[in-house]
């Protein structure tokens, strides 16, 4: 595993600037471009490194975000399938054209062979797309798995994974910390499974208590907020376990809790989701969910060469497993 030493050295910063980063420091001053650069380090860094392999017949394709540049630093789960993307491509011999939200309009001048489409899309996004390309994948979502492909999460499985081992571990008082999502147009809140499945799981199992359920966006500063508000309205009726719907949240999360001085996990464990690189370096290291997001970023790729090469008309689309990963945190 690579060190923040490790870390520290390819990016030209101290390790302790590293450490700070990673920790999502709010008082540390350090350039937009720096904390981006050691983000995208410690991504690459976990990757095992492929042989690169030349085609015959290279692609132009193009990377559709939903996200900006700045709200991808907020959600490092999309810099790692954008990473993954990348270096797919890369071992294909494929010209990736990147387009962030906001600028994807230009892709429309672009002579591009088909789209991967990285985010959530409105029916009318989905639609503009469609126009630019008919060869489209569209990761972490599925607007209509009849007509197009795409690859997405069991989270369905990952979150029962967690209320399973929660109830292992003999909690009964278990807490869901959360973000609520709508397309960029604005047309409609995004249904989040994570929050769904907790919401029935916990129901059948007669645990659910909805003064137990908290949410907003999923950021940093928004699990703070939210954990601060929890810990404020429930005092000692704190759950003993919560499950929290990202990794960037369950940081901010352990940090209010440690604010706070309550013992993690003596008195609140926590669980996150992604398994984002910054998982392992914060105190405590942060027990997850591991989503393969650069293996859906690579099964992105996958399901777009074999489209594009075999001229397949029927729709595919990836499920990619997860695994549930205990640290110190829970």
């Amino acid at each position: 595993m690579a060190t923040i030493k490790d870390i520290a050295e390819k990016v030209g910063v101290s390790a302790t600037t590293v450490s700070r980063v990673l920790n999502y420091d709010s008082t540390l001053s350090v350039s937009y471009e720096t904390k981006k650069r050691i983000f995208e380090v410690a991504e690459e860094v976990s990757y095992k490194k492929k042989k690169s392999r030349k085609d015959t017949s290279p692609k132009r394709i193009a990377f559709v975000h939903w996200y900006t540049e700045k709200e991808e630093l907020d959600d490092l789960y999309y810099m790692s399938i954008r990473l993954g993307i990348e270096k797919k491509c890369e071992f294909y011999g494929i010209q990736l054209v990147k387009f962030f939200q906001g600028h994807d309009k230009e892709m429309e001048m672009e002579d591009i062979d088909g789209i991967i489409a990285v985010g959530k899309f409105s029916n009318k996004q989905v639609n503009e797309l469609y126009k630019i390309s008919k060869n489209i994948v569209f990761a972490d979502f599925c607007p209509d798995d009849e007509t197009f492909d795409s690859v997405v999460v069991d989270f369905e499985k990952a979150t029962k994974k967690v209320v399973d081992y929660f109830m292992k571990q003999g909690h009964n008082k278990i807490g869901y910390i959360g973000g609520q999502e709508v397309f960029k147009d604005q047309t409609a809140k995004i249904e989040d499974l994570r929050e769904k499945t907790f919401r029935f799981y916990l129901s059948s199992k007669g645990l659910l208590q909805e003064k137990y359920i908290y949410t907003n966006h999923f950021t940093v500063n928004d699990g703070y907020i939210l954990m601060k508000k929890a810990i404020e309205d429930l005092g000692q009726d704190l759950p003993t376990a919560f499950f929290v719907g990202n990794d960037s949240m369950a940081i901010g999360c352990l940090r209010a809790l440690h604010e706070e001085k309550i013992k993690i996990p003596d008195r609140v464990s926590i669980i996150g989701v992604n398994d984002i690189s910054v998982s392992k370096y914060v105190y405590p290291p942060l027990s997850t969910v591991k989503v393969y997001t650069e293996l859906m970023g690579e099964a992105s790729v996958d399901l777009l060469v074999e489209k594009l090469t075999s001229q397949r008309t029927v729709a595919k689309k990836v499920l990619i497993s997860t695994k549930l990963k205990i640290r110190q945190s829970s």
